[in-house]
């Protein structure tokens, strides 16, 4: 059995003989315009040959010095045209790891000659040698480090992430400079084969949660990955709820509070995302100006969002069972302004509140598509314009106008997206509950809501940790935000809940 399994190793391996090297690469990588095969001849009398593969969208210009400077290694003077290396020196060397202008990394057999290609290095092949040197040559551009484009603040660093995956690394380090910051790397499988990292606070994190999570990360292998939600949705607890699970950020500030607050966070090269593992109900509230804010006009901003919580989720529901069950509970003055804006109306509440949800909605996602230089403008001329036409024509009164613009306000107040998406969906079920039973049907579905929330985990914690099971000592970070000298003398760790 064992000698069955070495078979494949032995036909993989890379053989001495470059003209044999050279067609199965060819063969392997046919079709690719861009792949380079350069062939060299070097030592004395250039009687040894090489080839240096490639991909020019890929590498460097510079790409031909790798050869040179693979020769000039061996020679006695700081710079010479390495003209008298010979194979076997050149082998000894690198088999020596001995210290190279740039640094190499041998490649034995075809399938990482492959990878390591296909990643943006260049491998050169020796003839007379069953290995290969891996250079590090990878040049493609990137956006630079510049300021959250969804997570701007007033006060705090404008630091943000970019899509170079160790970049974004060294920015975190530079940030927790301690050797207990542990980062982890694993790849996609499929044809991606994209570098995933995932990074913990060693003595912070829950050892159990790290092992869950570790255990869900190893699906990744199999499944190619595109983009830090690849590794949400495949990590996740609950697929069809429509509560977010984790979080998001682009702030490297926000990723290290995390951390000492012993979350997991996650990094996917090509994406400046960054997910923070696992994602609490009540830290969809909070934001990293929170913490760089005075304690009073934190808590007052929090409790503002909490309030645009509510008003985004239940504003609609709340009006039309109002307006179509309970006009008792309406003040007379009140009553009577909406039932002269309501009159000529030739829908009911629901309808009227459902045509108008859906225009907004409508113009919300036109506003994202568009190009960014009209995107902003059509939304509010559109708004604008639809409004109005709606109330001059009969179709939707001034009051239902005046909710459904409160409703969009309040969920652009919600710091995380991801939190503001649940409620664009969940405010359908309240409407149509409000419009069958009234405030009965209302509450009904606020159960039903608030059973599901109970019930749902993030990687094995509870969604509503914090409040239920209820721990006073984590409401200081929560409904309030309790002076600063108090959260760091009492981390709020994962692992002491």
């Amino acid at each position: 059995m064992d000698r069955n399994a070495d078979k494949p190793k032995e036909q993989d391996a890379i053989s001495a003989d470059l003209d044999q090297n050279i067609p199965k690469l060819m063969s392997v990588f046919a079709g690719s315009s861009d792949l380079i095969l350069k062939h060299w001849s070097y030592g004395p009398d250039y009687r040894y040959r090489a080839c240096s593969v490639y991909y020019n969208t890929l590498v460097q210009q510079d790409a031909t010095n790798y050869m040179k400077l693979s020769l000039q290694d061996q020679e006695e003077h700081e710079v010479g045209p390495g003209t008298e290396v010979t194979l076997e020196e050149l082998r000894h060397f690198f088999e020596n790891h001995g210290a190279s202008a740039r640094k190499a990394e041998i490649v034995q057999d075809y399938q990482t000659l492959i990878e390591e290609v296909s990643s943006g290095r260049l491998v050169i092949l020796f003839d007379g040698w069953n290995k290969g040197l891996s250079f590090l040559a990878q040049s493609v551009e990137t956006r630079q480090v510049n300021e959250p484009v969804n997570e701007s603040v007033v006060m705090g660093p404008r630091e943000s992430t970019v899509e170079n995956l160790q970049k974004n690394l060294g920015l975190l380090r530079m940030r927790l400079k301690t050797p207990k910051f542990k980062i982890e790397m694993v790849k996609g499988g499929g044809d991606t084969h994209t570098a995933v990292a995932y990074g913990y606070l060693e003595g912070t994190v829950d050892g159990e949660l790290l092992a869950e999570f570790k255990r869900r990360m190893s699906q990744i292998e199999t499944v190619e990955i595109l983009e830090t939600s690849y590794i949400e949705q495949l990590i996740e607890d609950s697929v069809f709820s429509p509560f977010p699970q984790h979080r998001y950020t682009e702030r490297t500030d926000m990723a290290v509070a995390a951390l000492l607050d012993g979350k997991i966070i996650v990094l996917v090269q090509g994406t400046g995302g960054i997910l923070l593992c696992p994602g609490l109900f009540t830290e969809f509230f909070q934001s990293s100006e929170d913490y760089y804010q005075r304690t009073v006009i934190s808590t007052m901003i929090r409790w503002l969002r909490i309030i645009a919580f509510i008003i985004a989720l239940t504003l609609p529901s709340i009006y039309i069972a109002l307006s179509t069950f309970h006009p008792e509970l309406i003040p007379t003055v009140l009553l009577l302004a909406i039932l002269n804006a309501r009159e000529g109306i030739p829908l009911p509440a629901f309808f009227e509140a459902l045509l108008m949800e859906f225009f907004f909605e409508l113009m919300r996602e036109a506003g994202v598509r568009l190009p960014r230089p009209v995107g902003s403008a059509v939304s509010i001329v559109g708004a604008l314009v639809i409004g109005d036409a709606a109330i001059s024509a009969g179709i939707a009164s001034p009051i239902m106008v005046i909710v459904v613009a409160l409703t969009g306000i309040a969920s652009f107040s919600l710091p995380q997206y991801g939190m503001a998406i649940a409620l664009r969906i969940l405010r359908f079920p309240l409407m149509i509950s409000a419009a069958m039973l009234g405030g009965f049907g209302m509450m009904i579905c606020f159960l039903f809501i608030l059973l599901h929330l109970c019930k749902l985990r993030s990687i094995g914690q509870p969604y509503l940790a914090g409040m239920a099971p209820l721990r006073l000592r984590d409401l200081r970070d929560i409904l309030m935000r309790f002076p600063l000298k108090t959260l760091i003398r009492s981390p709020r760790n994962l692992h002491k809940r």
